[in-house]
C-alpha cells in the first residue's frame, strides 16, 4: 500500500473520478428515490416524533406526505441542525465550521407541531412522552429518534469545555468542539510530539471517526514536516479497531506501514488535562499512565437517560447495558410496543449508527409505521446497511459499505471498498452532504 503518493500517482484515479461524476446526481438521490405512488392514508392518529436530527426530521417529512389528517408532533429543543458526518472534516482543517451548521426550522414540513423542549422520559404503558418542562404529550404512535448520550462522565477528569486546550481534542460533541480540535491539531503538528488516540468498548455513532482522525493526524504531521519527531499510538478498549474484520485488517496493515502503533484492551479511565496525562485500565484492573502532547478522546456512548430508564429499553441481551431501544432489527418496530418505532443511533441493533443508515432506513420506518396505522403488518425489512467513507489522507478515502452481518456491500461499480481513491474522497468532500440534505 502506498503511504505518500505523488500527483502522478493519482492520474488514473482522476480519470475514474471524471467518468464517475456522471453518476453523481444518481448517487445523491439514490437512497431517497420515490417509491411507487400510493394513496395517502386517512387517519386522525396522534404521532409523536422524539428528536429532530436526521432521522426524526426525515420520518416527519415522509409521514406528512403519506398521511392525511394525522397530527404530527416533533419534540426537541435544538434550534440548530448539525451535519455531524462533516465534523471530522472540520476537525482536520478540510471544511470551515459553517458547512456543518443549519437551522432545524428550514427542514420541518408544514403542519407539524414543534414542541421546543427536551424529552425527559417515556411512559409507553400510558402512550405518553414527558418533557423536561413537565409536559405530558400523548400519542397513538411514537417514533424514537433521540440519538446517543456521549458519556464523558465515565472518564475521570474529562472536561468537554477544555477541548482545544492542552492538547485535548474530541470530534464528537459539537461543531465548536470539532473546530477547537482543529486548532489543537494545528498547534501539535507545528512541533510534533506524542499523540494518543482512543477507542471505547461501547457501540459508537460513526465508528470510523476515530480511525479517520488517526489517519488525518498522521497526514497533517507528514505535511508539516514534523512526522519524524512524532509518535501516534492508538489505544483500543476492544480487541480490534473496527467491527468489520476485513476493514479492521486493512486498516491495521495500513497503520503498520504508516508507523501508527496499536494497543488493545485499554480503556481510557481518567485524564489529567493540565498535566497532559491519560490513565488506561485493562480488563484485569491494571492501570497505566501515558503522557501525551496530543490526545483524541472518544467517549463511551449509551442511550440518553430518558430512554435508558424507560420500559422501551432492552432489558436483557447485548444492548441492555447501554439502554438502547428494543426494536426488531428488520422492521425497526419495537418488540413489545407495536405502536413504537425507532430510527438512527438510538436503536439497539447489531450495527447502524451512521447517517447512511438513517438515509436508507427512514423510508422503511415511515412505510412500516403507515402500514401499522392502516391496520396491516410491517412488510419492509432493513438489512442494517451502514456506510463509512474512511479517510486515509487528504485527497484519498475508502468507501466502506456493509450490512448487519459485517458483509461488504459495495453499491458503486467504480469503487473497490478496501482500496482508497480520489473518487471516494470527493464523495465525502462534495457529494455526501447533498445526499444527506436530500433525505430531510
Amino acid at each position: 500500500m502506498n503511504t505518500e503518493r505523488t500527483p502522478a500517482d493519482d492520474v488514473p484515479q482522476r480519470r475514474r473520478w471524471l467518468r464517475a461524476m456522471t453518476a453523481a446526481p444518481v448517487l445523491a438521490g439514490a437512497s431517497v428515490a420515490a417509491a411507487p405512488a400510493r394513496a395517502t392514508v386517512k387517519t386522525r392518529a396522534r404521532i409523536v416524533i422524539a428528536g429532530s436530527g436526521l432521522g426524526g426530521i426525515a420520518v416527519a417529512n415522509r409521514l406528512a406526505r403519506m398521511l392525511d389528517g394525522a397530527r404530527i408532533t416533533l419534540i426537541d429543543r435544538k434550534e440548530e441542525h448539525n451535519y455531524q458526518p462533516g465534523y471530522t472534516l472540520v476537525a482536520t482543517g478540510v471544511w470551515p465550521v459553517e458547512k456543518v451548521r443549519d437551522r432545524n426550522a428550514d427542514f420541518q414540513p408544514a403542519g407539524v407541531e414543534w414542541v421546543k423542549d427536551m424529552v425527559a422520559g417515556f411512559d409507553p404503558a400510558a402512550n405518553t412522552v414527558i418533557t423536561a418542562g413537565g409536559q405530558r404529550i400523548p400519542y397513538d404512535f411514537l417514533v424514537v429518534a433521540i440519538g446517543v448520550h456521549l458519556d464523558y462522565a465515565q472518564i475521570e477528569g474529562m472536561d468537554v469545555g477544555a477541548i482545544g486546550s492542552n492538547g485535548l481534542t474530541s470530534v464528537y460533541p459539537s461543531p465548536q468542539a470539532a473546530q477547537a480540535t482543529w486548532s489543537a491539531m494545528q498547534a501539535f503538528t507545528a512541533r510534533g510530539g506524542d499523540a494518543v488516540m482512543t477507542l471505547p468498548a461501547t457501540p459508537l455513532k460513526c465508528a470510523g471517526a476515530p480511525l479517520k482522525m488517526s489517519f488525518m493526524l498522521r497526514d497533517r504531521l507528514f505535511k508539516a514536516g514534523t512526522l519524524g519527531n512524532s509518535k501516534i499510538s492508538f489505544q483500543s478498549a476492544l480487541g480490534n479497531v473496527f467491527g468489520v474484520k476485513a476493514v479492521n485488517d486493512n486498516v491495521l496493515e495500513r497503520w503498520k506501514t504508516l508507523g501508527i502503533d496499536v494497543a488493545y484492551s485499554r480503556k481510557l479511565s481518567a485524564i489529567d488535562i493540565g498535566a497532559r496525562r491519560a490513565t488506561f485500565v485493562s480488563p484485569e484492573g491494571e492501570k497505566e499512565q501515558m503522557p501525551y502532547d496530543f490526545i483524541h478522546v472518544v467517549p463511551p456512548m449509551r442511550a440518553p437517560d430518558a430512554l435508558k430508564n424507560s420500559d422501551l429499553a432492552w432489558k436483557e441481551g447485548p444492548f441492555a447495558a447501554g439502554g438502547w431501544l428494543e426494536v426488531d432489527k428488520s422492521t425497526l418496530q419495537h418488540r413489545r410496543y407495536p405502536n413504537v418505532f425507532g430510527i438512527g443511533d438510538i436503536n439497539g441493533t447489531p450495527r447502524g449508527k451512521t447517517a447512511a443508515t438513517v438515509k436508507k432506513s427512514a423510508p422503511l420506518v415511515a412505510h412500516n409505521l403507515v402500514e401499522v396505522i392502516a391496520g396491516r403488518k410491517p412488510d419492509e425489512n432493513f438489512d442494517g446497511y451502514t456506510s463509512c467513507p474512511l479517510i486515509t489522507r487528504e485527497g484519498s478515502a475508502m468507501l466502506i459499505e456493509f450490512d448487519y452481518e459485517g458483509r461488504l456491500t459495495p453499491s458503486l461499480p467504480m469503487i473497490e471498498p478496501l482500496n482508497d481513491s480520489l473518487f471516494a474522497w470527493m464523495m465525502k468532500y462534495r457529494l455526501l452532504k447533498p445526499a444527506y440534505m436530500a433525505v430531510l
